[in-house]
């Protein structure tokens, strides 16, 4: 079957062609100049002597850029692999090396890194973003208004429903990044699924605030705007006060976000400020706390926030909370339309529902992965028995909502006992004075593992750690309350707003 995730791009430019598909800065570019740019992309980068399925690399903020070139990469049959800018040279190397690389599409921020590393792997031609007037490009890059002089022939490759679109990097939390292979086929069914899901409408304006090299930017949102003909605001970092001076200048209707996005609008000053376009907030990446929740839909009247749960592996999304009618807090919902979730045990057998029965979160579905590049290994142990083990651990209940306890990694076992970090982290944000908090755990040679929580305070409020314990020791059991509370100034977080555990551990 022939089928290319660009059809989407064109048939709602075909619908509207001058309707803004994105606002950047004090710019606007409708639906036709966005298909015309890309597809000038498109020509260029055949004439170049790329075939279809060759790799290219994908280093951009969240820039008009982004699109034009994700767009036309996937006009001409090849396949994007989108990297985080602020990889360093040994990074972008391996990522580059790995996938097979042919071209790279940098910024100018971060051109010098990317050359040096494309220079290691060799054979990379690259090309760079500038913005920055007078700024000279690094010797041996390419300026990236060349690879827009193509001519736009309206073409789009026949590419077949199950090649590979995407080639999306793990975070490699748990070793070196796996390139998940996401198909055109997956994209698309996904961001049509969420689209519906989200209310999305043609007149909704979507917060382009998480990063587009991330599955959750690039499928959740550019997507599913892309399909469902609506505009995003692109966003090229995240500071509460100038993206809610977005949404309040063009009226914004869904942020999608992570759990910290929501805690630091929290504290921000809305005083004066109109935001009551907004409609929908949209939370995965990590668990949100039900105080969060609260606190957000009580300060944004009008705003219900809905949890939703997926991976790099699953295309985004893979299991949703529908309406604010039908959500149950700290749930991250149903399966999404066309998709399969089971919690089972150690032998993959299904657990029967209720928080009593903990296990492995597995999924098969539409959005799955084809499988990890390059590593046959790793896509036999992810993809066992036609489902694939997520590594996240949690439970349904009787009306088949999913509960996330944790990640398997993250799991505390100490004297025997499992503690579930998730767990004491909600009863750590209903502490008055706390703004951000995560629970680890830290080697003990006694009971193997110890309790350690991290918190960040609000701004002005004060706690000392042994307050902050005693809080805890009073609301969980004994085996489970942080016997270790350290106060810090922020917790160290990835690009998507992430908390970086595997750095709280080391």
């Amino acid at each position: 079957m022939s089928f290319n995730l660009a059809t989407a791009l064109r048939e709602s430019r075909n619908a509207h062609p001058d309707k803004p598909l994105c606002h950047y800065a004090e710019t606007s570019f409708s639906y036709a100049q966005i298909d015309e740019m890309s597809g000038r992309v498109a020509s260029r980068l055949l004439s170049l002597g790329l075939r279809r399925g060759d790799k290219v690399a994908v280093q951009l903020p969240n820039v008009p850029e982004f699109l034009c070139t994700y767009f036309g990469i996937l006009k001409a049959g090849l396949t994007m692999v989108p990297l985080n800018p602020l990889l360093r040279a040994p990074e972008i190397a391996y990522h580059l090396g790995d996938a097979d690389v042919k071209l790279l599409v940098t910024f100018e921020s971060f051109a010098d890194e990317a050359l040096e590393g494309a220079e290691q792997v060799g054979g990379v031609r690259t090309y760079v973003v500038t913005t920055l007037a007078g700024r000279g490009l690094p010797e041996g890059t390419n300026p990236y208004d060349e690879l827009c002089s193509g001519e736009d022939t309206g073409d789009i490759a026949p590419t077949d429903a199950d090649e590979t679109a995407v080639l999306l990097y793990t975070s490699g939390t748990t070793g070196r990044p796996k390139g998940a292979e996401l198909t055109h086929f997956q994209l698309y069914m996904n961001c049509t699924v969420s689209g519906e899901l989200f209310g999305f409408r043609e007149d909704d304006v979507a917060v382009a605030v998480l990063p587009l090299f991330h599955v959750f930017g690039l499928s959740s949102v550019l997507n599913v705007s892309v399909r469902s003909g609506g505009t995003v605001v692109l966003v090229p970092r995240f500071e509460a006060e100038p993206l809610l001076d977005a949404v309040e200048r063009h009226r914004c209707t869904i942020f999608s976000g992570v759990p910290t996005m929501y805690v630091a609008l929290l504290s921000a000053d809305t005083a004066g400020r109109d935001l009551t376009s907004l409609r929908v907030g949209v939370s995965g990446g990590a668990a949100i706390p039900g105080e969060v929740i609260r606190a957000f839909e009580e300060k944004f009247p009008g705003v219900v926030i809905l949890e939703g749960y997926g991976l790099s592996e699953t295309a985004s999304t893979a299991t949703f909370n529908i309406s604010a009618e039908e959500r149950k807090v700290l749930s991250v919902g149903k399966p999404v339309w066309g998709v399969q979730v089971r919690v089972v045990d150690e032998h993959d057998e299904p657990l029967p529902p209720g928080p009593g029965h903990v296990g492995e979160i597995v999924i098969r579905g539409h959005n799955v992965m084809k499988g990890y590049h390059k590593r046959p290994d790793a896509t036999a142990e992810a993809l066992r028995n036609g489902w694939f083990h997520t590594g996240d651990l949690g439970y349904a209940d009787d009306d088949g909502y999913l509960f996330i306890v944790d990640r398997t990694k993250d799991l505390v076992i100490r004297g025997g006992y499992n503690v579930y970090p998730r767990e004491v982290e909600e009863v750590l944000f209903t502490h008055p004075a706390v703004a951000e908090a995560a629970v680890v755990g830290r080697s003990d040679p006694r009971l193997g593992e110890e309790v350690l929580a991290y918190v960040a305070l609000k701004p002005g409020a004060s706690a000392t750690p042994e307050e902050i314990r005693a809080y805890c020791r009073d609301r969980v059991a004994a085996y489970k309350y942080p016997r270790e509370v350290r106060v810090v100034d922020a917790l160290p977080k990835g690009p998507t707003g992430k908390v970086l555990k595997n750095r709280l551990r080391g």
